[in-house]
């Protein structure tokens, strides 16, 4: 399946069809981590994170799991969770 989420010069393009339901999907646009996910009843989410220890982290990921084990750690360290 396409990666339903894109990035050109005019913005973020995301393809709602083609995600999955309380999947995480992510981006980088203009220096600014891009998560959006499709809830249950099928409301697309988006969230921007501008911090810039993040941002490099997951723009130097290699795949999809490192990006996610990278927010783990980041919610675990910041103590989010709650």
């Amino acid at each position: 399946m396409d990666y339903p989420v894109s990035v050109s010069d005019d913005g973020v393009s995301v393809n709602p069809e083609k995600m999955e339901k309380e999947k995480l999907y992510h981006c980088i646009f203009k220096n600014k981590i891009i998560l959006i996910f499709k809830d249950t009843q099928d409301v697309l989410n988006c969230y921007e994170i501008e911090e810039v220890d993040l941002v490099n982290k997951v723009k130097n990921s290699k795949n999809d799991d490192e990006v996610m084990k990278i927010f783990e750690d980041y919610i675990e360290q910041q103590d989010l969770k709650n």
